[in-house]
Formats: C-alpha cells, structure tokens, sequence
C-alpha cells in the first residue's frame, strides 16, 4: 500500500491500517524547513540536509499522488534565504537542475505538473531556464 517507503518505514505501519478515501485532502502545504540544522545535528554539512531535503520531496510527491491528494504546495525558499552564506545559496539554486534532471519520468508517471511562484525572476539564469 505504502511502496513509496522505505522497508523499515512500511514495517513500522499497522497491517490493518486503512485510510479513507472520503476524507483524503484535495491540498496539503509543506514548508520545508530544518534540513540544514538536521545536517548539523548529524555533524554533516548544511547543504547535506538540503539535498536529503530534495530527496524526500521525491518521496512525499509520488505518495501524495498514489495517495490521491491533487495539489501539492512546497515552500521551499524564501525571500529570507537570500542572507545565507553566498556558497549555500548557490547549492540551493543547483538543487532544482539536479531535482529535474534526475525525476522528470517519475513527476510523469504520477502526473504531476509542477508550477513555479514567487519572485522567479530574482533567481539565476539557469535556475530560472529549468
């Protein structure tokens, strides 16, 4: 039922645990916040919890499109980021080319279509081009 898990988190769930279609919601939002402390906590760089960030968005979309769930919304930088350190920035702006580069067939076969708001035209070109 769960196959967008990993094993030990599939076995974690109740056999006999059911959801109800009726009460699915059409939206859910997700601020991503935290990745950066998680990496620290782990004594790994920032940018570490950044790309595990991007990892788990790969998860959480097909499980919210298997799940039946029809919007999506993903907070995931905002006007504040631009005051980091100018390299972790940059990885922040690489994440998306290696995201779609990498999960184009996947965001496909769960028909996923991906929207871009905000101030996008203060991002680099190349961030702005995928």
């Amino acid at each position: 039922m769960f196959s967008w898990l990993n094993k030990k988190d599939q076995a974690a769930i109740p056999a006999d645990l059911e959801l109800d279609p009726d009460h699915i919601p059409t939206h859910v939002a997700i601020i991503m916040d935290g990745n950066g402390r998680w990496a620290q906590q782990r004594h790994l760089p920032r940018v570490a919890g950044h790309k595990q960030g991007m990892d788990t968005v790969k998860v959480i979309t097909a499980a919210a499109s298997d799940l039946g769930i029809k919007v999506l919304t993903l907070y995931a930088f905002s006007t504040e980021n631009w005051k980091r350190p100018k390299d972790e920035v940059n990885y922040l702006m690489k994440l998306p080319v290696d995201f779609f580069d990498t999960f184009v067939p996947d965001l496909i076969a769960h028909n996923v279509r991906v929207n871009v708001m905000g101030y996008v035209d203060q991002l680099p070109k190349f961030t702005q081009e995928l």
